[in-house]
């Protein structure tokens, strides 16, 4: 299985940004670590390994790129509303850097997203704002309100970076229409606890017509043992 490592200088974050990348032709999956960790943590739980196979076999494409919780919606040391701002700007990452990469690399019009647990939140967050850009989200026990981050603090950045609410309110058709050509997985279990979150979010997506798969197992909790049966089977979901 091919894998690179890349670090370069992006001007949204001002400081060097890493990234791993698995894989040497296949639909481009942009696969976020969970709270807090870091480029390599995918790779150290074993979850690229449970797709192994779709990998060396060309069907995909994994970009990990390093995670900034640390500095934008955990730090507490700063305002929310810059919790926020910091946000944005490793978004502008992923839009400006990663994403036109990934295309280039693979020859392919769009993205998967994917991510465990907080990782899930980046997935959903980013395919739901660009769903031009992405044509699969996979999330695996995710977490989508970010409300517990900025203490009863609100303005429109913080409304239009937290799923459960901007989907509730999106009335543009056109948006709507691209969501609904998307194929979205929400990966959840009995004992998942951000099953809630998952159900609320599976009514948001059934109240505006958008198709997706909540795929809610039996005798499943919140850990990788989990999320690595679930990765690879998602992954065969892409067309």
């Amino acid at each position: 299985m091919k894998e690179e490592y890349k670090k370069w200088y992006t001007q949204w974050l001002s400081r060097e940004f890493e990234m791993m990348v698995f894989g040497h032709a296949g639909y481009p999956v942009i696969l976020f670590p969970t709270s807090k960790a870091r480029y390599y943590e995918n790779k150290d739980f074993k979850l690229i390994d449970s797709a192994e196979h779709l990998i060396e076999a060309g069907k995909v494409k994994i970009y990990c790129p390093d995670g900034i919780d640390s500095l934008s919606w955990y730090n507490y040391a700063i305002h929310p509303a810059d919790r926020v701002k910091t946000h944005i700007a490793y978004e502008n990452v992923l839009v400006n850097d990663i994403i036109p990469m990934a295309k280039h690399e693979t020859g392919c019009n769009k993205v998967a997203t994917a991510g465990c647990s907080f990782g899930g939140y980046h997935a959903a967050n980013l395919a739901f704002r660009h769903p031009e850009l992405v044509g699969y989200l996979f999330s695996m026990g995710g977490a989508f309100d970010i409300k517990q981050f900025i203490m009863g603090y609100y303005d429109d950045n913080c409304y239009f970076n937290n799923p459960p609410d901007f989907l509730s309110g999106l009335n543009d058709e056109w948006q709507i229409s691209q969501l609904r050509q998307m194929g979205i997985v929400l990966g959840t279990g009995e004992w998942d606890m951000c099953l809630d979150e998952n159900l609320r979010l599976s009514n948001i997506l059934n109240q505006k017509g958008i198709q997706h798969w909540l795929d809610n197992r039996s005798g499943t909790g919140h850990d990788w043992p989990w999320w690595r049966e679930m990765f690879p089977q998602y992954l065969s979901q892409i067309k």
